[in-house]
């Protein structure tokens, strides 16, 4: 059965980290209310990614998402013409958060729904207030209507890049998603089809890779052995590989004086290493843990 990782890297999100445990702590622990989770890093849409991919990886069969900082929020499935009240008074239409949250609290009576609220930040603070009733109360008003949410079905994903309102944090489980990966990850040869001829070519990758305090996923170093072999023939090609392939290798570093050795030991090690033996295959399949 794929892991929780696995999953993710199916859905768009691949990193070496394992989150089973922060996603135990929040579906398994006592609930008052609406399940949360705070997505919290400095991994910018990364962040945004991990919420799509996790609520994927779940089977959850409805998934809404709104962005707070759009200005031009899609249009909903269904849309009502407007209504005047007893007076005549055309009533404002409905606001795309409340349309978002509404339908999610509808759709989670009858199954689980995820709702994302991205780029929270940039929501007026009473907004704020209101998802928190959302979480202690599973319930939403709109205008005279209120909307209420099956709190087993429901899950909410809360991303955005300042601190959240105190009592909604408060409700929350908070997890975190770096630019890069915090565990590095221990490749072998035999790992991507390769005898032990290819140790010294790992070896040097590793040392370069503490060097850049860089932990490449797996995909990530497939395609990097795949550029050693066929097309990196110097140190510059080495860098631009890097570049190009590593998600979060800041550039600049690439470039440092203190790197320039264990550069040109990756490239000695792989120019030995291409004289005896290449992987089996040079399709992605090769990529897949």
């Amino acid at each position: 059965m794929p892991s929780l990782r696995e999953k993710l890297a199916e859905h768009g999100f691949e990193s070496n980290d394992d989150y089973e445990f922060q996603l135990s702590c929040l579906l398994e622990s006592p609930a008052r209310g609406v399940r949360t989770l705070n997505i919290e890093g400095d991994g910018e849409r990364r962040k945004t990614a991990f919420a799509n991919a996790l609520a994927h990886a779940l089977g959850y069969p409805h998934i809404l998402y709104h962005d707070f900082t759009d200005a031009h929020p899609p249009l909903p499935e269904v849309i009502l013409p407007p209504s005047r009240d007893e007076l005549g008074r055309e009533e404002p239409p409905i606001d795309p958060l409340d349309q978002i949250v509404s339908e999610a609290c509808a759709q989670s009576e009858g199954e689980p729904t995820v709702l994302i609220l991205d780029q929270l930040q940039a929501a007026d603070f009473r907004e704020h207030i209101r998802i928190h009733r959302l979480v202690r109360n599973a319930s939403w008003t709109v205008l005279d209507g209120r909307y209420f949410a099956n709190p087993r079905h429901l899950l909410l994903f809360l991303i955005s890049e300042e601190p959240l309102y105190h009592a909604l944090q408060k409700e929350s489980f908070r997890v975190w998603i770096g630019r890069l990966s915090e565990r590095q990850a221990s490749y072998r040869p035999s790992d991507f089809g390769l005898d032990e001829a290819g140790q010294s070519l790992f070896d040097a990758l590793a040392e370069l890779f503490r060097a850049l305090d860089s932990a490449p996923t797996r995909s990530e170093f497939t395609h990097l052995l795949h550029d050693l072999q066929l097309h990196a023939r110097t140190v510059e090609h080495l860098r631009l590989s890097l570049y190009g392939r590593i998600e979060g290798v800041d550039r600049r570093a690439l470039t440092a004086p203190s790197l320039a050795e264990h550069l040109a030991r990756v490239i000695a090690a792989a120019q030995v290493f291409s004289t005896h033996k290449a992987p089996r295959g040079a399709d992605d399949s090769e990529a897949t843990p």
